[in-house]
């Protein structure tokens, strides 16, 4: 898995074989070379349409996913003939299902070839054909391990936080809520160098500046009914700056920062009040942000905990989400079977 913030590519090895709990048996994860984030960054300007360059920088995504798989797969090699293919989702770089179609680089082909192992993508096109967001791709998974007696939300925050609607006797509901570390990361990076505010103990130090936060909460995107899907198409570093020229005032750049984290916090607590959740899980990088989880919590009311607590990493649910239940590739996935040369 690696996801709209462009930091890592994680690889998770899950035993599903029984019918409790998946159960995480390694896990690897690596920072994403600065070159090929800046790739994908050059990807995501709304003036490209080098159809070359994208099947370079997908073989770039598959070179480094590969060496991530290969560290795990060495590490488990008692295991290894039981090891029947490679999820992955790729990496998404357009995402318009309005218009009808998502883009996720995948050398899928390519990948299979490099580690020895069948690999199974394109896990949204199916959705994006019928009508669907093709977005988030997991509250199945959450609804298979997180479900209680009572309602649940579970929410993922990585560039963008999706959430998951576990209530008992309803369908399962997921959808993407906004921005999740993405804007917060680039204002930081933008204004400190940094490429996280760790802990948010930046915006620790600031205020939420209210003329800036009912800007940022003004967008139509917080408005528009569920089920909805975004990414960088419509949230991006040049969208906060067009807030900030809104209001006409200078802000602290410390007060933007902790006014984009309110504004996450915020459209989260939205869906959770929403759907009558009495417990809300987090996941992703967010979950590492004690303001962000404070905030959270007094915003809903409820117990706001990370999936940590469940003795399931934060960081490793995603990525256990991605697997594979038939050679068939069901559900409108795509397999790609390894050639004869490994």
């Amino acid at each position: 898995m690696s996801g709209t913030s462009f930091d890592a590519i994680d690889a998770a090895w899950v035993d599903f074989s029984d019918s409790g709990q998946p159960v995480v048996v390694d896990f690897e994860s690596s920072p994403m070379s600065q070159a090929l984030r800046a790739s994908l960054f050059k990807l995501q300007s709304p003036s490209f349409s080098d159809l070359h360059l994208s099947q370079l920088v997908a073989i770039q995504h598959a070179d480094e996913t590969a060496q991530v798989v290969c560290r795990l797969i060495d590490r488990q090699q008692r295991y290894r003939s039981s090891l029947r293919a490679v999820a992955i989702h790729g990496q998404t770089v357009r995402h318009q299902p309005k218009l009808g179609y998502t883009v996720q680089l995948l050398a899928g082909a390519y990948l299979a070839e490099n580690i020895a192992v069948d690999v199974i993508g394109d896990f949204r096109s199916a959705d994006i054909a019928c009508g669907g967001e093709g977005a988030p791709l997991v509250p199945a998974f959450h609804q298979a391990v997180f479900a209680a007696d009572e309602p649940v939300a579970v929410v993922n925050v990585g560039g963008f936080a999706n959430i998951s609607l576990l209530i008992p006797g309803e369908p399962t509901r997921g959808y993407d809520t906004g921005p999740g570390n993405l804007l917060m990361d680039g204002w930081i990076n933008k204004s400190l160098g940094m490429p996280f505010d760790e802990d948010g103990r930046w915006a620790r130090q600031g205020n939420v500046h209210p003329e800036l936060f009912d800007a940022l909460k003004a967008d139509t995107y917080f408005a528009k009914a569920a089920p909805k899907s975004t990414g960088r198409d419509w949230f991006h570093d040049s969208w906060v700056e067009d807030k900030l020229q809104t209001i006409h005032q200078s802000v602290a750049a410390v007060d933007v920062q902790r006014s984009l984290l309110e504004l996450t916090a915020w459209s989260i607590a939205r869906a959770c009040k929403d759907s009558g959740a009495r417990k809300v899980w987090i996941c992703g990088g967010g979950a590492r942000n004690a303001l962000l989880l404070e905030v959270l919590a007094s915003l809903v009311a409820v117990s706001v905990a990370s999936t940590s607590e469940l003795h399931i990493d934060p960081q490793q649910v995603e990525a256990c989400a991605f697997r594979r239940k038939k050679c068939t590739a069901s559900g409108g996935a795509r397999l790609f079977s390894r050639g004869t040369r490994c």
